[in-house]
């Protein structure tokens, strides 16, 4: 399931872009690792679904978890939702322990620490949120960089997403991977000062 998931994000993302990825090397190809990256648009997770060999469990919202259209696929990349506490005090804690559980498998767990798209192109504030991750579990933390969705038609530039039409297809789409960072010392203002770096490469 997971060779079938990878080759329709790789199909989906190299219709629509010509993608440029560096740093590869830096996800590791066994045990359990966390990859932090900034969210720019609504196929982030989509785009980043084929960057490694192995699966990468993806935090979701959850209300993006259920859309129809998507919902299967979404189950099926075992996709792990979230809201925030005061919308499901429940289902934000559940989203925890699913993460701690994947960690402690030696699974893949990519977050988007900011918590929501970015509307103005900058990196929100990292939430506390991946502090919480590492405290129970230290592991290596992967920085990613996301350069070239701003201002695509699912980017909140200019307005809300898919309201303008794309400005041209097949355009550069730039992925940044940074060297891992100790979990034991990792905080979420150093982490976003890593992602925040990449994207100024």
């Amino acid at each position: 399931m997971h060779t079938y998931l990878r080759l329709i994000s790789s199909l989906f993302s190299r219709l629509l872009y010509r993608i440029r990825v560096n740093g590869k090397k830096h996800i590791p190809q066994n045990g359990a690792a966390l990859i932090v990256a900034n969210h720019v648009s609504y196929i982030d997770a989509l785009i980043l679904m084929g960057l490694a060999n192995r699966p990468i469990r993806f935090v979701m919202d959850k209300s993006l978890s259920e859309l129809p259209v998507l919902k299967y696929f979404f189950r099926h990349a075992g996709v792990i939702p979230i809201c925030s506490p005061k919308q499901c005090l429940k289902t934000y804690n559940q989203a925890f322990d699913q993460i701690d559980e994947a960690l402690n498998q030696g699974q893949l767990v990519c977050i988007f620490p900011e918590g929501r798209i970015t509307k103005n192109g900058q990196v929100n504030e990292f939430r506390p949120g991946v502090e919480r991750i590492l405290a129970s579990n230290p592991v290596p933390v992967v920085p990613v960089a996301l350069k070239g969705l701003w201002g695509s038609f699912f980017s909140h530039k200019d307005g809300h997403a898919f309201t303008h039409l794309p400005k041209r297809f097949w355009s550069k789409l730039e992925i940044n991977i940074g060297k891992s960072v100790n979990g034991a010392s990792a905080s979420r203002s150093l982490l976003q000062h890593r992602v925040e770096t990449l994207i100024a490469r």
